[in-house]
């Protein structure tokens, strides 16, 4: 409690919060790409009896702010947390659940950028909200919710708010160039992100309408309780677009949390949440413009993960999360395969024991047992937010492992088939480039071979980056 962070912070409370009398605790919770967020416990004078008896709650309260080590306090197409502290305030005037705006921090309070909110109970973890035996009973509602309460923020009057100069404006077109620029920028061949840029841009929807897209809505940024959605979270990436983002990104795979058959949200019904849209916007939304978002969400997911692996790489943003994160692109590049060429893959045995060799012990097996320690025996003994980190470094380790496990086989198998496909010999790395180019160039699509080489060589990298992902559980051969 002595150090320089919660003294300022205390300073700052002590100032702006009626009442104050002291800060008690300053917990950071697992942090987020871009952000972090704390869990703040104050002592409070009671309103309710004479300040001079010492009559005290304990009240909590919730910072969220950016990382110190970022330069900016956005990312990939993020807001300021200014504007995000104004937008919680815009829906909350509107009866769109969330938590109240206490104050917004200043340049001179030595905090850097962010905001403190009131503290909501509730579940946010979305593990938790798709199999919670407490939530049983209010799951099957909840894509209903879900699309009322889109149906009202897509309702904002985000232009009476004077929010017009602080929210970036986007058509479908332009936001399928600029994600795919920022892939571009990376300097990286992964020719399934190249592949899905290209359907993405024949079929972009006919017409699109403009209204305030949250742009970050889908299970794990709701809060769930027992009746129901208590708050709607990160407003970071909200913007002015195509309200119809927000649909598709709620249900995309990635969110569903290992509950594929449920696609909204790995709780809901689709019918459910298009019909609870209807009720609160009058609009009718078709699967078509649904599966369009639905296939942008995973492709622009693809992209963010490799772009905060690339600040890890460039040293803007040292962490230990950001590498791991990078590594789930193929995830969202198997929900990409899965929706636009589907068929059966080929997984390795990683199965077989990993001590198969004439080294003692494998370098798998060194990494494996690394890994268990950091998992069963280190994080258990640490606080919240190590023991997360103790846990990520230990998936760190098991992705190392699994590449050395079958990692050559699966490149050996990879080049192969780039040099059947394109008809020439070469590299991997460079027979990669070749392939991203003729992509980006006049390929057709439906060139023999193509899908099932995507199909293959995506499922391979998600079986060594994260083999229980759910995509994976699709028939194989």
């Amino acid at each position: 409690m002595a150090n320089e962070f919660t003294a300022t912070l205390e300073k700052v409370l002590s100032r702006e919060l009626i009442g104050f009398k002291s800060l008690k605790s300053c917990e950071q919770l697992t942090a987020g790409a871009s952000q972090e967020t704390y869990r703040v416990s104050v002592e409070i004078y009671s309103a309710e009896s004479d300040s001079s008896e010492n009559p005290c709650v304990e009240q909590q309260l919730a910072l969220r702010r950016s990382q110190p080590s970022i330069e900016s306090d956005s990312s990939v197409g993020s807001i300021s947390l200014a504007t995000e502290a104004r937008l919680f305030q815009l829906a909350g005037a509107a009866g769109i659940p969330g938590p109240g705006i206490c104050y917004v921090l200043q340049v001179d309070d030595g905090l850097g950028s962010g905001f403190i909110m009131d503290w909501l109970h509730g579940e946010t973890l979305g593990q938790r909200i798709v199999r919670s035996e407490e939530l049983t009973a209010v799951r099957p509602r909840l894509a209903r919710e879900c699309g009322q309460i889109l149906g009202r923020i897509h309702a904002l009057d985000w232009k009476t708010a004077g929010l017009s100069g602080e929210l970036p404006e986007v058509d479908p077109a332009a936001l399928v160039e600029e994600t795919w620029a920022y892939y571009r920028d990376f300097n990286v061949p992964v020719p399934m992100i190249d592949y899905t840029w290209r359907w993405l841009r024949c079929n972009l929807p006919n017409a699109s309408r403009s209204a305030l897209v949250h742009g970050d809505f889908r299970n794990g940024n709701l809060m769930v309780t027992t009746h129901g959605i208590n708050a709607v979270l990160d407003w970071e990436l909200a913007h002015i677009g195509d309200p119809v983002r927000d649909l598709g990104w709620l249900c995309v795979n990635s969110w569903r949390f290992g509950i594929s058959t449920l696609p909204v949200g790995g709780f809901g019904e689709i019918d459910d949440l298009l019909a609870g849209y209807r009720e609160t916007s009058g609009l009718d939304v078709s699967r078509e413009e649904l599966e369009f978002w639905q296939v942008f969400g995973s492709f622009w997911w693809a992209m963010a993960t490799l772009q905060m692996a690339s600040a890890w790489r460039s040293g803007d943003t040292p962490s230990l999360e950001r590498p791991v994160i990078g590594r789930r692109s193929s995830e969202a590049q198997m929900d990409c395969v899965n929706l636009l060429i589907p068929g059966a893959f080929v997984l390795p045995a990683l199965d077989e024991p990993i001590s198969q060799g004439t080294q003692l012990p494998m370098p798998a097996e060194l990494l494996t047992g690394v890994a268990e320690f950091l998992k069963q025996e280190v994080a258990e003994k640490l606080d919240q937010h190590n023991g997360f980190l103790a846990r990520v470094a230990a998936n760190s380790l098991g992705i190392a492992q699994r590449e050395f496990q079958c990692g050559n086989e699966l490149a050996s198998g990879e080049q192969q088939r780039l040099q059947n496909l394109l008809g020439q010999t070469g590299e991997l790395n460079d027979l990669r480039w070749e392939l991203v180019n003729r992509l980006r160039s006049d390929m057709p699509l439906d060139t023999p071979g193509l899908a099932d080489h995507l199909r293959q060589s995506v499922a391979g990298q998600l079986a060594i980056d994260q083999p229980r992902y759910s995509a994976l559980q699709q028939p194989q051969t």
